[in-house]
């Protein structure tokens, strides 16, 4: 397979075929192979398959509608005991959410990161809804499944971006 940091796209349009148990625990278990502050792991995962659960979940961000027609989505979320590392907390979990972006293209399908962490009144509306305990931190959610549409490499590379040794 080529290499799936330069195929990788955000994928909205998903075919009404389930995603297989097999790879829905590799792309969870890719997650949680990220790097974290002081490796303390901070992420937990609700997995929504449940139609009715992911046309709510759509409606609680306005660019989260895709979220009602892909067959799975993935909310990442934050837990973080320790206060002296928290604020690393969107570093790690931005981290988490990229290695599942990156399993779910090789796994040969499709997913687009939604963020809701910062935002006060998405967190809470997920957090509420999915009766979350009040010290955990939906960070982002994932809408994946088979893409309708074709990965194609997009050179999106610009080297003028690129300083060395000084500005």
């Amino acid at each position: 397979m080529e290499n799936v940091i330069f195929t990788r796209r955000s994928i909205r349009r998903f075919e009404q075929k389930p995603v297989e148990e097999e790879k829905l625990e590799r792309i969870l278990k890719a997650g949680m192979q990220a790097p974290s502050a002081h490796n303390l792991q901070p992420w937990e995962f609700m997995v929504v398959t449940d139609r009715e659960k992911r046309e709510a979940l759509s409606k609680m961000s306005p660019w989260a509608g895709m979220v009602a027609n892909a067959p799975v989505a993935i909310i990442v979320v934050g837990y973080q005991k320790n206060p002296d590392v928290m604020k690393f907390l969107p570093q790690d979990l931005g981290a988490c959410t990229q290695n599942i972006l990156l399993q779910i293209a090789y796994e040969g399908l499709g997913g687009c990161w939604m963020g809701f962490y910062p935002d006060e009144q998405r967190t809470e509306n997920v957090r509420q809804y999915f009766n979350m305990p009040a010290d955990r931190i939906p960070f982002s959610v994932i809408a994946l499944g088979y893409s309708q549409d074709e990965n194609r490499f997009i050179d999106r590379s610009d080297m003028s971006r690129v300083h060395y040794n000084n500005w």
